[in-house]
């Protein structure tokens, strides 16, 4: 990874002040990622993988609201942007593909308008250009017969089409950063490989960095160089994706390699991370995984810190698995 990362979250927390009280969505997360290279942030749902997504792009509504950290973007911290600067750098240089594409797709404006209208708000091109590069967009998502597809509205797609040209849109100004949110989850295996071979492409021909949000850990073991894994609002185990898959130290990450159905033998039932997630409600101190963590002991009472037990292993946890306990950071 460069000296100089393109983004770097430092101690990002965003928080939901609502009447039953305050709701930790994002909590204390750290994290970079350099140019060029891809970043999975993986977890169960509601582990808080969308909202710091969100809070990178600054979407988070009210009544959350960012409390405390910084998200360092090519120097510029992110966290104190007004919306004047916020329309100058998000769809230019900072895209976001949603999960659902109806968030991205205005239903009553064909698909030309909505693509060409996102290239001519940041680039200084004539209309035909403009069209010229969503056509060539289209093409890329792997959309055929993409001159008839411009002219057509999102309900005449399906929802894979639509979620393609979502990704379309998100590609179309060449974007230093794309923060995707589990964005292949509608569409079929094959547009699947398609769709993450066309972005593996753009990040080393381009150097455009890129933070996939997903639950799917096969799809990371392919796709990204790095791994965060986050659970109850705070990642619990970041590295190269080749170690913390192969090895992984946080007993929460071993659970979720566990789980996977394919590892399971012939006969045998599957394996299951014990208990459900705790809700983020009131979250007080100690280790959120401790009541589901097979290793948990009375020093989990209390919050762990960060630990590098091995050059770029990090991990937030007083029992890593087979590994001695390093000293925390404060």
């Amino acid at each position: 990874m460069s000296a100089e990362p393109l983004l770097q979250v430092e101690g990002l927390r965003t928080h939901f002040f609502t009447k039953a009280g305050v709701v930790k969505a994002v909590d204390d997360v750290s994290f970079s990622v350099a140019r060029g290279k891809v970043m999975g942030l993986v977890g169960e749902s509601g582990s808080g993988k969308s909202m710091t997504g969100y809070s990178i792009v600054g979407l988070v509504d009210s009544p959350g609201r960012i409390v405390g950290g910084r998200i360092l973007f090519d120097g510029v911290d992110l966290a104190t942007l007004d919306p004047v600067a916020w329309r100058a750098i998000r769809g230019k240089r900072i895209a976001m593909i949603f999960q659902d594409p109806m968030m991205t797709l205005n239903p009553v404006l064909r698909v030309d308008t909505q693509i060409v209208e996102a290239v001519l708000a940041h680039a200084g091109v004539s209309r035909e250009s403009a069209l010229a590069r969503a056509r060539e967009a289209l093409v890329r998502v792997g959309i055929a017969s993409p001159d008839e597809r411009l002219r057509a509205y999102p309900h005449q797609f399906s929802g894979g089409m639509r979620q393609r040209v979502a990704i379309a849109i998100a590609l179309v100004n060449q974007p230093d950063l794309i923060i995707a949110d589990e964005p292949t989850t509608a569409l079929d295996v094959t547009i699947q490989g398609q769709i993450l071979f066309e972005m593996q492409k753009i990040c080393a021909e381009s150097r455009t960095a890129l933070i996939w949000i997903t639950h799917d850990l096969s799809v990371v073991a392919g796709l990204a160089d790095t791994v965060c894994v986050m659970y109850a609002g705070r990642v619990v185990e970041t590295g190269r994706v080749s170690e913390v898959l192969g090895q992984p130290l946080h007993p929460y990450t071993r659970g979720l390699i566990d789980s996977v159905p394919s590892r399971n033998r012939r006969g045998e039932p599957l394996r299951q991370i014990p208990g459900m997630t705790p809700s983020l409600l009131g979250m007080g101190e100690g280790c959120a995984f401790r009541e589901r963590c097979p290793a948990a002991s009375a020093a989990c009472a209390s919050s762990p810190g960060v630990a590098e037990l091995a050059r770029g292993r990090f991990v937030r946890c007083f029992h890593p698995v087979g590994e001695p306990m390093a000293a925390a950071s404060p």
